[in-house]
């Protein structure tokens, strides 16, 4: 710890810690432009400096560390006198007219810092040239002219999510932030994760969903959990008068630390699927809107002589986007009390269920937490485009690389992260088994693996050159990843549907026993990482929801989609049901087909838990008030399940620990 007063405070910090971190501490605020708590110290805008004494210069206290005996002060005239000098030169530098600014009126750091130090005008002749406002990005503006340069954007994009894209361009006051090679922001490497938006201190990035409609300070925040993937991502949902405006990372999230992707930030916004508002009941080939008295007693008639029967009873489904009290209640309901042999999931367990049959036969979850990306020297992902599909995670591993973490990206088919990889390779399609093998064989051959293989005599026949004539890599590529891997101190695998799909599921066997040879696997912890699908993939497969689909001969179809979109596969599957119940957030082609129409909640509108890719429980929280008829994905089904005579149990999470698990589940 170093002693140090600040103010006339004496405190003690851990050493290391800035003189900004230090003062916050100890209650003291210090106004910042260019500083974000979650980005590396930068020292560009100088509105933090602070006298010390013994120093000759005010300090920018952002980049100084705290050292023993240090004197700070930071509210003397001399340092208020600097902080207005350089909010002056800021103002005129730039067309920072507040009036016109979309962020004007509390929601702007800049204005708010000159008002903080009783700044009414500026003294200086503003001296700026008009610059284009860049409008061709999909969901984002960038108006040069609101600019400060401080840089955050820049430094998000690289150090946050990894995919520098933002750039500076020229020097002084002609610098200008820029896209890849000075391109339109909409034609650039840009991802949309909107990381530069919600760390920019003024107008100068803004989304185009919420600009313009209100201050900060009139706005309800909601932490919830993005349901977008399995991930779980932690949100902040910003809503006004029952209108979701935008949607922030939470900072304090444990799993995402604020970061989000395209998906979790604009898509979820961006949803024009027309609203179910009322039941809806076919009568004379047309649905027709009923009570909700009307329409379950309809649904329980109809399901109510089918419960028990073998083979042409009820056939249930249920989407992976509802939460784990949903699914519980749903599971219970057709295949615990009606006796149905056909309840499942609408991903059928393609994620999780070959996972789930390996765990059961090791005795013991396998895999492990998003953490250990983080702190990742070499990266294995196999059967995944981490650029493509659960982007958060894919952002850790970008973001590693200029840290010197390698990448191995093995995926027979074009994967977004190829370019990236130190290693990228393409086997023939198939051959995923005998590259592992291959692998495996290099290693034990090298005297490089920790562990004792036990497949020894197996791997003897699959020799690099041999292997190399089976899959299309060389020889020479073969032996290096296999060197590569197995010098690593913290090796991490990450697979996804390309193995769990796999004609051979000793594909996933194969890639724990390569962890297992170079240490990515202890009976203590491990360093494999499974992505699934959507939110509840894991509570699906906890629950038993992961058998195959098939309508056969069964008599009624019930599907609680939720606010899922149905696959133009399951459409073609359902149809010839002879009668099909959907309780459904929006219209679609199931709804188009079915016979009865239950409205319900979607994401934003209701309380429930889901089970990340890890094994994290998480709750998400009610932000939006649904429209009046609309009722929530339990509450219709312990309505329907009162109708049928049944008595559910509320205890899910009980249950949701009796099968073997793929991850501990953790609250």
């Amino acid at each position: 710890m170093v002693s140090l007063t600040i103010d006339d405070v004496k405190i003690e910090v851990p050493e290391g810690t800035t003189v900004l971190q230090a003062a916050r501490m100890s209650g003291v605020e210090i106004p910042t432009l260019c500083d974000y708590p979650h980005l590396t110290p930068y020292g560009g805008c100088r509105l933090c400096v602070v006298e010390v004494e013994g120093a000759r210069l005010l300090q920018p206290s952002c980049t100084l560390p705290v050292s023993k005996g240090m004197v700070v002060h930071t509210n003397t005239a001399r340092v208020r006198e600097a902080r207005k000098f350089v909010l002056t030169l800021l103002f005129s530098e730039r067309n920072h007219f507040c009036m016109y600014c979309q962020v004007s009126g509390g929601d702007c750091e800049l204005q708010n810092a000159a008002y903080e130090q009783d700044m009414t005008h500026w003294p200086f002749q503003p001296n700026w040239d008009p610059y284009l406002v860049d409008a061709s990005h999909q969901h984002l503006v960038l108006d040069h002219n609101r600019c400060i340069l401080c840089r955050r954007c820049v430094r998000a994009c690289g150090e946050l999510v990894g995919n520098f894209t933002l750039g500076v361009k020229d020097r002084g006051p002609e610098s200008i932030i820029i896209a890849d090679l000075d391109v339109p922001w909409g034609e650039s490497t840009c991802v949309s994760c909107g990381t530069c938006v919600q760390v920019c201190p003024t107008g100068a990035i803004i989304d185009r969903r919420s600009a313009y409609l209100g201050h900060e300070a009139d706005v309800e925040r909601t932490r919830s959990v993005c349901i977008g993937c399995s991930v779980g991502c932690g949100v902040e949902l910003i809503t006004r008068d029952n209108r979701l405006l935008r949607i922030d990372g939470d900072w304090d999230a444990p799993v995402n630390e604020g970061i989000l992707c395209q998906i979790g930030r604009f898509l979820a916004l961006d949803d024009e699927r027309e609203r179910i508002v009322t039941p809806l009941v076919r009568r004379n080939g047309t649905l027709k809107a009923a009570t909700w008295e009307d329409a379950l007693d309809y649904v329980a008639g109809r399901l109510k002589p089918l419960a028990g029967k073998k083979g042409d009873g009820i056939a249930a489904l249920a989407s992976t986007r509802l939460p784990v009290e949903s699914l519980y209640l749903f599971k219970q309901l057709f295949a615990d009390k009606l006796n149905s042999e056909m309840v499942t999931s609408i991903e059928e367990g393609v994620t999780t269920a070959l996972s789930g049959k390996v765990a059961q036969e090791l005795g013991r979850p396998f895999e492990g937490s998003l953490e250990r990306l983080k702190s990742a020297d070499c990266v294995v992902a196999i059967g995944v485009d981490l650029a493509e599909n659960h982007q958060v995670a894919g952002f850790f591993v970008k973001r590693a690389l200029p840290n010197g973490t390698k990448l191995v990206v093995i995926d027979p088919y074009d994967n977004q992260l190829h370019e990236l990889a130190h290693y990228a390779l393409q086997p023939q399609a198939g051959t995923d088994y005998e590259l592992l093998l291959g692998l495996m064989s290099a290693i034990v051959k090298s005297g490089l693996s920790r562990d004792e293989p036990t497949n020894l005599s197996e791997l003897a026949g699959y020799d690099p050159q041999v292997v190399s004539q089976v899959t299309g890599i060389s020889a020479d590529t073969i032996r290096a990843v296999a060197r590569l891997i197995a010098s690593s101190q913290r090796p991490v695998f990450v697979y996804g549907k390309g193995v769990t799909r796999a004609s051979s599921p000793e594909v996933l066997s194969a890639l724990i026993e390569l962890a297992r040879l170079v240490g990515a696997l202890t009976p203590d912890q491990s360093a494999i990482i499974g992505t699934k699908g959507q939110a509840n993939s894991l509570a699906a497969y906890m629950y038993g929801l992961d058998k195959p689909f098939e309508v056969d001969g069964h008599q009624a179809v019930y599907l609680a989609l939720g606010d899922d979109e149905p696959s133009r596969r399951l459409i073609k599957r359902l149809k010839g049901a002879p009668f099909i119940a959907v309780q459904a957030s929006y219209l679609s082609p199931a709804t188009e087909m079915a016979d009865v129409v239950l409205p319900v909640e979607m994401w934003a509108e209701q309380d429930g838990y889901y089970l990340n890719l890890a094994g994290k429980l998480q709750k998400a929280h009610r932000a939006l008030v649904p429209p009046q008829e609309v009722r929530s994905n339990v509450g219709v089904l312990k309505a329907l399940a009162a109708r049928l005579g049944v008595e559910l149990e509320a205890d899910w999470r009980k249950s949701l620990k009796k099968r073997a698990p793929i991850n501990p589940v953790v609250e």
